[in-house]
């Protein structure tokens, strides 16, 4: 009976997340809300509690979270990631400056901590490059000046959580001093060991992985993956950056074709992630954060949106351009709910979790659409700003002709 059961549950996740995202792709929406609008539905205080799934549908949350980060390696070269690095760091750190800050400091005035302040900066600072890159796509933007910029700083931010991770999860497991900055030096040792490998050894490793057969070449990936990952979680490092430095490892066609393969395993076990978040988060206890979490959102949308401006002027890019730069970085996703994820499972302060998911519902509506409108809108007032200048100018050079001519 409990098999059944959890078949019937399960089997009803997978068909309503399917039902979901057929709806949000329908109207060109992220389907990222609806899932944990589903979680909602079905955690502790919801419609219709699950019990019998709730621990297979825990393991498959992992497997997104790693999946994620995996595919988001398989995007970049370790030579992407270096010239990026040198070229355009300081975006990164005007990036982290103005949206970590924002999120750490609403959770020092809402009194939950140091270490609260730490998982909420990064829930704020990181972008969705899941949800930017398909809004890019949808726009057609994918070609434009901008797009690069855009690139640079998720990219960075990708990087940055290969520190900030490890940090977060010797904070959350109230690790001390001394077995923090081992997590850490550990981290950062395991990252740069990867990336001098990739560099100087990456094709021999896409060569070991390589495989005609599509089958093999899922099962080396995946399996290689997991493995890494687990071993990473067992050195108290997290498994999610154990992933992306495997991704990171990879390149060439192994990469593409990994990336083909896998990608309808990541949608998968990503949407499982977002609706295993929302099933451990009461709706009971979203209304009281309401207000904190969409002040944060405004305040992180227009930082957000100054930092790609910032970045694309250091760029060279014209001003339409900054302006779509800014508004394309808004939209928070994933990574945000897995920064949370790591607070919550610890129980390091039980208002995170709804605070996170409010935020992350909110801006992951919002971010399509400053992305499309932030350009327009910002040359609208720019160009009524300057009009009654304009108009002033034209009459004073009216009555100088006038006087000249008298």
């Amino acid at each position: 009976m409990h098999s059944a059961v959890l078949l019937i549950e399960f089997g009803s996740i997978i068909l309503g997340l399917g039902l979901l995202g057929r709806f949000a792709a329908r109207f060109r929406l992220s389907p990222i809300p609806l899932y944990l609008l589903a979680g909602l539905a079905f955690g502790e205080g919801g419609l219709l509690p699950l019990g019998a799934s709730e621990e297979f549908v825990s393991i498959g949350a992992e497997i997104g979270v790693i999946l994620l980060l995996l595919m988001l390696g398989l995007e970049y070269t370790a030579g992407d990631l270096v010239t990026n690095l040198k070229a355009h760091y300081p975006s990164g750190l005007v990036d982290g400056a103005l949206n970590a800050l924002p999120g750490a400091a609403a959770a020092l005035l809402l009194g939950w901590g140091p270490v609260a302040a730490v998982v909420l900066a990064g829930v704020t600072w990181i972008s969705s490059s899941g949800v930017i890159a398909k809004v890019l796509g949808d726009l057609g933007r994918v070609g434009n000046r901008e797009t690069p910029v855009i690139l640079s700083v998720l990219v960075l931010e990708d990087l940055a959580m290969a520190v900030y991770l490890p940090i977060v999860t010797a904070l959350v497991a109230g690790a001390g001093l001394l077995a923090g900055s081992l997590t850490l030096a550990i981290a950062l040792g395991a990252a740069g060991l990867v990336l001098f490998v990739a560099v100087r050894y990456g094709r021999l490793i896409s060569r070991f992985v390589s495989s005609d057969d599509p089958e093999k070449l899922l099962l080396v990936v995946l399996g290689l993956t997991i493995l890494v990952a687990g071993v990473a979680q067992q050195l108290q490092v997290s498994a999610a950056v154990g992933a992306f430095l495997v991704g990171i490892a990879l390149s060439g066609e192994v990469a593409e074709g990994a990336h083909t393969l896998l990608s309808p395993l990541r949608d998968l076990f990503a949407a499982v992630f977002f609706v295993f978040f929302g099933l451990h988060t009461d709706p009971a206890s979203i209304p009281p954060v309401l207000f904190p979490a969409l002040a944060l959102a405004l305040v992180t949308a227009a930082t957000k949106i100054a930092t790609g401006y910032w970045a694309a002027r250091r760029a060279g890019i014209s001003p339409k351009g900054r302006w779509r730069t800014g508004g394309a970085l808004v939209a928070r996703g994933e990574f945000s709910i897995v920064i949370a994820g790591l607070a919550v499972s610890a129980g390091i302060e039980p208002s995170l979790g709804p605070l996170a998911t409010a935020y992350v519902l909110i801006l992951v509506i919002l971010g399509p659409l400053t992305a499309r409108y932030t350009e327009p809108l910002a040359t609208r007032l720019t160009t009524r700003r300057e009009s009654p200048t304009t108009e002033s100018g034209s009459r004073v050079a009216e009555a100088s002709v006038g006087r000249d001519g008298a």
